[in-house]
Formats: C-alpha cells, sequence, structure tokens
C-alpha cells in the first residue's frame, strides 16, 4: 500500500453493481480503466462480507498490475484483508485514528465531508483526501445532505490544503466545472457504470478533466 496512489486522484469510478447493465463488476472496471479511469473505490452495500471480499480480491488482482489504486468504501476490515490501497470512510465509519492504527501510514485514508465543519476536522484528523459530497444532487445516494454546489467546493477549497475529490451528480457535462472550481479529481458512479461503452465515457470524462 503506497501513498503514491495520491497522483491517481484524477478520475475515480465508484462502483454500484445495479447500475452494471448485467455485466460483471470486472468486465465493467476493466473498461472504465481501459477508457482513462485513475482509481477505483469498491463500494457493496448489499452483500454478504464473503461476496465484498470476493470482488475486491478479483479488482485488486485486476488493477495492481495496472498501478490503479483499489479503494474499499466503509470497510476496514476488507481493506485490511486483501491489502488494498486505501479505505474511503463516511461521517458515521471507524474514527480515521482507529483506522489509521489499524492500516499503517502508507495507506491511503479518504473521509467523505458533507460541510466545510467536516473537511477541517478530516484534514486536522489525518485524512489524504476528502470527498467533497455531493456536489450536486443524485440519485445514486439517497442518505446525503443537500448539494454542496460549486460555491461550497470553492470554500471548503479556500481552507483545506489536503486533495479534494468531488462526488455526486457528476458527469461528463459538469466534470471539468468541478475541477475548475477547485476540486484535485471528481469521483463518478452512474455515468460510467451505466453507460453502454464505460470505456468510452472513461476516455470523454477524462479528456475533459485534462
Amino acid at each position: 500500500m503506497s501513498k503514491s496512489a495520491n497522483n491517481s486522484l484524477l478520475l475515480h469510478l465508484v462502483t454500484d453493481r445495479s447500475l452494471s447493465l448485467g455485466r460483471s463488476l470486472v468486465e465493467v472496471v476493466q473498461e472504465a480503466v481501459a477508457g482513462g479511469v485513475t482509481c477505483v473505490q469498491l463500494r457493496e452495500k448489499d452483500c454478504s462480507t464473503r461476496q465484498f471480499l470476493q470482488e475486491a480480491e478479483l479488482l485488486k488482482k485486476l488493477l495492481r498490475p495496472l498501478g490503479v489504486p483499489l479503494i474499499i468504501n466503509d470497510r476496514v476490515d476488507i481493506a485490511l484483508a486483501i491489502g488494498a490501497d486505501g479505505v474511503h470512510l463516511g461521517q458515521s465509519d471507524m474514527p480515521i485514528c482507529h483506522a489509521r492504527r489499524l492500516l499503517g501510514p502508507g495507506c491511503l485514508i479518504g473521509i467523505s465531508a458533507e460541510s466545510l465543519d467536516h473537511a477541517l476536522e478530516a484534514e486536522q484528523q489525518g485524512a489524504d483526501y476528502i470527498g467533497i459530497s455531493p456536489v450536486f444532487s443524485t440519485p445514486t445516494k439517497t442518505d446525503t445532505a443537500p448539494a454542496l454546489g460549486l460555491d461550497g467546493l470553492r470554500l471548503i477549497r479556500e481552507r483545506v490544503q489536503i486533495p479534494l475529490v468531488g462526488i455526486g451528480g457528476i458527469n461528463l457535462t459538469n466534470a471539468s466545472q468541478v475541477i475548475a472550481a477547485g476540486a484535485d479529481g471528481v469521483a463518478v458512479v452512474s455515468a460510467i457504470m451505466a453507460a453502454e461503452s464505460p470505456r468510452q465515457a472513461a476516455e470523454a470524462i477524462r479528456r475533459e478533466l485534462e
């Protein structure tokens, strides 16, 4: 596990199997990475721990030779078990200090922040990056705070030094605006997972970001 993954925050794919149009997760991720995704966050809300582990192992086997970081959403135990590159935690998940003690100094720890206060606290506690959530309203998560918008992102950028990754309602039409507002990267769910061609969708968004 290496924090060199900090250089790979430009275009996250956050997985959601319910959007994959019947394709396997590995198939979608492989296509998306071929199209320019620089980091993959495995998010599983509705499967058993054993299933989660199996998916994580498959993705690690795919991504590690390509140098693409694999970040596990919420589950520090899964990240630890498979030697993932990082973990992404929400406000109700394990505190950073405990996750760091378990995962070690070389593991990326990202935190979801729904406000400036959340972001400042995450930076102070030693997060490696902050997921600003949600930037825009999104149908893929129903438990989020009201959208922060680009102005909210700019406000956080003015006060926080560590990398910011925007998530929530981000797609081809607005991804470049999120970078222009101060984010170091964007995290995309449905715009890639549900695309007829995940590769072409990722290519198009990557072009916009660059």
